[in-house]
């Protein structure tokens, strides 16, 4: 992993907290660090048009719908993961800063390159909203192009156990030695709606833990974690949070949503935590209501 002077650790609750990146730390580092040094992507679904608008200085634009597929949106294959990391100049020892309008996109890439082995993997705190509400630069037009990768230089997926499967969930259910956590809001929990136009069954998973999301009817809210700002809560408050639903660190824990996105966050935050066996079951209630319903 490079030092970057730049960014020092503004999160020191966090084992990671040089990760979890502030506006103000990265526009130091866009002022201040040698171009081709890092990559940074802007991530979103079907919004490039509004990339081209306005966006940070130097960034690229990766689109969700790279990586994951329908009709589940599971990733896609480990083949066209690393086709597309490698695409975009990205190795096992590039550091990646990710940011998004919506960031929990960013955080669903976030994971995607940890799964595949990246080993400096940064987010924006707050995204782009709290990039512009701190007045800092942003330039339109398209992205700026970016040298491909020849190889990963590493083993690939380096941490395939960032990713669970159905049957590897259903194994995890049986043996009740780990926690199955929901990502979802209160209604998607207790099966008043299934929280998407497109998953009919509303319901859950037996056996699963309610970690929180956000505000029902917002699929794409994390509020319970998020200042107003949309920054990262104090981690104690998210410990806490997860403890009161019997969530700790120190034993197998899986995280899902609906398709993966507020999932990705909860991982992502756990990670920054320093909690060791995590991952993402990708599938998500869209997989098992189909699955099982």
């Amino acid at each position: 992993m490079r030092d970057f002077p730049a960014i020092a650790d503004s999160r020191p609750d966090l084992i990671r907290g040089r990760q979890l990146v502030t506006p103000v730390a990265l526009a130091a580092m866009i002022g201040g660090t040698p171009a081709g040094a890092w990559r940074l992507f802007e991530a979103g679904c079907g919004a490039e048009a509004l990339f081209e608008q306005a966006h940070i200085p130097g960034a690229a634009y990766l689109d969700t719908c790279l990586v994951e597929q329908a009709p589940l949106w599971n990733k896609v294959s480990d083949d066209a993961l690393l086709a597309l990391l490698l695409a975009h100049g990205v190795r096992h020892d590039t550091t990646v800063i990710l940011y998004g309008r919506n960031n929990l996109a960013a955080a669903r890439l976030a994971h995607l390159m940890l799964y595949a082995g990246v080993s400096d993997v940064r987010l924006l705190d707050g995204g782009f909203a709290l990039w512009r509400a701190g007045g800092h630069a942003c330039e339109s037009g398209p992205a700026r192009a970016a040298g491909a990768a020849c190889d990963f230089g590493a083993a690939f997926p380096a941490h395939p156990e960032y990713m669970t499967d159905m049957r590897e969930v259903q194994a995890l259910l049986a043996r009740r030695d780990g926690a199955l956590v929901s990502i979802r809001t209160e209604a998607e929990f207790t099966g008043k709606v299934s929280g998407y136009s497109y998953i009919s069954a509303a319901g859950d998973i037996p056996g699963a833990r309610w970690g929180r999301a956000g505000e029902d009817g917002d699929v794409n809210s994390m509020s319970t974690y998020h200042h107003a700002d949309g920054s990262m809560k104090p981690a104690a408050d998210i410990r806490r949070q997860w403890a009161d639903a019997g969530i700790a660190g120190g034993e197998r824990t899986v995280f899902y949503c609906g398709t993966g996105w507020r999932a990705s966050m909860a991982f992502f935050y756990a990670w920054l935590m320093g909690w060791n066996d995590i991952s993402v079951y990708d599938g998500g209630w869209c997989e098992w209501s189909r699955s099982t319903g």
